[in-house]
């Protein structure tokens, strides 16, 4: 504490000047006190080394103090434990956050005190939130298993990978970015954690899943019409719930069949008119397009004719187009859940 205090009142660099450094510990005191790797604050030594993402790195010397590198013999601290792992393990190069820019003068002191190789440091660009700052739990849950119910694995990877890096398209699989990837073309600045971006990549993968694919990752009942109509509109894979139509009777608010341009029995109304002439026709598209856009017509108003018979198969507000619902379904079970709306 008195050592802080008087650099700080002579404006110095906060080190640490090991007391032993002059004299000798008695036996007591070197098996009690922390080891720590003596290092020369009266040199004018610069460290430096060859970053390969951020170029030339200094620090000087004078200001790394004589820092702990053990709590005892037993018990090794993270800068003397990180060295002796990675030369143990023969590590070449060290890829890590920038956070740890800082970290390397001093391991690098460990290493030539060792005797050992250096290896090439790369410090990479931390990820940061939509605000910029150092992406944390206050920003949501950022785990791989929070995202594993709704990303796709191959859509993860591409969206990491891309996050600091330019790759020569937007959609790249994994071993394309292991062919195109240099540390020099790594950006230098953090990257941000855009939910927006990983959305779309992450609708572009499931778009190309095979239907037996996605029927295996939801454990949904789909039918395999609906495939297609529900894969070019899924951003998550849980928004497969929004689609449960396709497969059981939806459950809803027999208000919401009202247009909104008429009144719930005038809704009802055109809604039977609808069910009345589909019972007649043969179940194809151009007779449902004629049969909505006829009854549209004499209405005067076809959201009229539409509206009623979207809630009536899904209840809900959004959907693809009822026609291309109730192809999908059918004309028994079209005709089923129009009744139902009656009910």
């Amino acid at each position: 504490a008195t050592e802080k205090k008087s650099q700080e009142e002579n404006k110095k660099a906060p080190i640490h000047v090991c007391e032993y450094k002059q004299r000798q510990r008695t036996n007591d005191q070197r098996q009690e006190g922390i080891i720590r790797l003596a290092v020369d604050e009266a040199s004018d030594r610069i460290i430096s080394f060859d970053d390969q993402i951020r170029g030339k790195v200094e620090f000087k010397q004078s200001l790394l103090g004589d820092f702990a590198i053990a709590r005892s013999v037993d018990d090794p601290l993270y800068h003397f434990a990180v060295v002796v792992d990675d030369a143990d393990m023969n590590i070449t190069h060290v890829l890590r956050g920038e956070d740890h820019i800082s970290n390397t003068p001093k391991q690098i002191l460990i290493y030539e005190a060792l005797g050992l190789n250096i290896p090439v440091f790369a410090h990479l660009p931390l990820m940061l939130a939509p605000d910029r700052s150092k992406l944390s739990k206050r920003h949501g849950d950022t785990s791989a298993l929070a995202y594993k119910k709704d990303y796709l694995s191959e859509a993860m990877i591409n969206f990491l990978g891309c996050l600091s890096h330019t790759f020569s398209k937007e959609i790249i699989s994994k071993e394309e970015m292991i062919q195109e990837f240099e540390l020099s073309k790594v950006h230098k600045s953090g990257a941000i954690f855009d939910i927006k971006k990983l959305n779309w990549i992450n609708s572009q993968y499931i778009k190309s899943l095979s239907a037996s694919k996605l029927i295996s990752l939801t454990a949904e009942e789909i039918p395999e019409k609906a495939i297609p109509l529900i894969t070019e509109r899924l951003e998550k894979l849980t928004d497969i719930n929004n689609y449960d139509y396709f497969w059981k009777n939806p459950d809803y608010n027999k208000d919401l069949l009202k247009w909104k341009k008429a009144t719930l029995e005038e809704s009802l109304s055109a809604l039977k008119e609808v069910k009345d002439i589909l019972e007649k026709i043969e179940f194809i598209r151009e007779n449902l397009q004629k049969t909505l856009d006829g009854l549209g017509e004499k209405l005067k108003d076809r959201g009229l004719a539409y509206w009623p018979l979207r809630m009536a198969l899904t209840g809900r507000e959004k959907s693809p187009d009822p026609i291309d619902i109730a192809l999908v379904l059918g004309k028994q079970k079209t005709l089923e859940r129009i009744i139902n709306a009656f009910k």
